[in-house]
């Protein structure tokens, strides 16, 4: 086959994408931002643009964009792009002509992608991030049962989009580029402490991970307030996980908050069941188990209270070789060091808010890197070294607040 070669113009920089023409070439998406519609490739998008199921892109409702040479505004802005489940290589090309710009990206349902991306007055950058999209459709006859809460609320996480949030201090945008992928997905499993949080000021570490890591893997959180794993099973969302999964890929599996308010007296063996079940599915598909036991509570300092299921983590864990990253003793190192300020890492005594989900983030990233995995070349540069018994200061903290808002408490406690 004839190789095709397209650049793609990003303001000062040309970018060649050699390879065997066509599919990619065809699927790849450009939008250039700004009233006088720079760059020669693409879709130009003004200010007006919004979204609709018929054009297939645009700005989402409330974005107040200007800019002439880029998409800019004093309040954050969300961008979406009809596209069918997969993954998603996505270029943003930042622009900043006066020193006062400061770029944090969301994608989907408050995935943290860039974070406080500042770049020199007059000048420009890309950044790449993936991101995962996915609907509820296993097959013809199958699909995910969401919970109406799901339906209501949640949608932009099972639709047929792609959306991505920009904010931060006056956030600039003058290219995009959306390409599908084929690289290693981490599939998340779990509940509210591990999902994407729908509104501020919840948030859960699930949805801060994709941060942590390069542009070479994607980060797909099936998690789900108040699901167990007995009820995840039941609602085919490991059905759906299995469904996609490959060689190559991992399943991060946390449970136990809402498993353990199970009363039938077998409740602790059948879980236990359940996850040998998964584990040894995950391995048959060519994909890597990796058990994550629930962080404690607020009140689980000195005192655990999540009964046996930790530790019937671990000894699954032990008892099927299988990585382990004990979130679990983790989180309790990170909230005595907190002290005092223990209260500002919750939303309640179960559920974090955007700092003290960042910073079990950090705690799962760390475990990968102890569990000596293979993905943990795939951790982003800037990821350092992190130590749970000397988290980022509370006082020095600070994440841009998304424009949804709910009073509402997650599902489980």
């Amino acid at each position: 086959m004839k190789s095709a070669l397209l650049h793609v113009w990003l303001g000062l920089t040309a970018v060649a994408v050699v390879g065997g023409a066509s599919a990619q070439e065809k699927s790849t998406r450009q939008f250039s931002f700004g009233e006088r519609g720079l760059g020669p490739a693409g879709t130009n998008i003004v200010a007006t643009n919004f979204y609709s199921a018929d054009i297939g892109f645009g700005f989402e409702p409330g974005a107040a964009v200007s800019g002439a040479d880029y998409a800019t505004s004093d309040k954050p802005f969300l961008f979406s792009v009809k596209l069918p489940e997969g993954n998603y290589a996505v270029t943003a090309l930042l622009n900043d002509q006066t020193g006062d710009s400061v770029t944090t990206v969301k994608a989907e349902q408050r995935r943290l992608m860039l974070e406080k991306i500042q770049i020199q007055p007059g000048t420009q950058a890309a950044r790449t991030f993936i991101v995962n999209v996915r609907t509820p459709r296993i097959s013809a006859e199958a699909q995910v049962k969401l919970k109406q809460r799901e339906l209501e609320t949640e949608t932009v996480d099972w639709d047929e989009k792609l959306t991505l949030e920009f904010n931060g201090t006056h956030p600039t945008l003058r290219t995009l580029i959306i390409a599908p992928t084929n690289v290693p997905t981490i599939f998340i499993t779990g509940d509210s402490t591990v999902c994407d949080q729908p509104a501020e000021p919840w948030n859960s570490w699930g949805q801060m991970l994709p941060r942590f890591f390069k542009a070479d893997v994607a980060v797909a959180n099936y998690a789900q307030s108040g699901e167990s794993i007995r009820s995840s099973l039941g609602a085919h969302r490991f059905d759906k996980v299995f469904s996609l999964l490959k060689k190559g890929d991992y399943l991060f599996v946390q449970f136990g908050h809402n498993d353990m308010k199970d009363k039938a007296t077998n409740a602790l063996a059948v879980y236990k069941t359940n996850l040998r079940k998964i584990v040894a599915r995950t391995r048959e598909l060519g994909g890597t188990p990796v058990l994550v036991t629930s962080m404690e509570r607020k009140s689980g300092i000195e005192h655990d209270t999540l009964g046996g299921y930790p530790q019937t983590v671990g000894d699954v864990a032990r008892d099927e070789n299988c990585a382990l990253i004990d979130l679990h003793a983790m989180s309790r190192i990170f909230y005595r060091a907190l002290g005092a300020d223990l209260d500002q890492a919750f939303q309640d005594g179960t559920h974090h808010n955007n700092y003290g989900s960042y910073e079990l983030a950090k705690c799962v990233v760390l475990g990968i890197q102890q569990a000596k995995l293979p993905l943990a070349k795939s951790i982003a540069a800037d990821f350092g070294e992190f130590d749970p018994a000397k988290p980022d200061a509370v006082a020095t903290f600070q994440m841009p607040v998304s424009p949804t808002v709910s009073r509402e408490k997650p599902l489980g406690n």
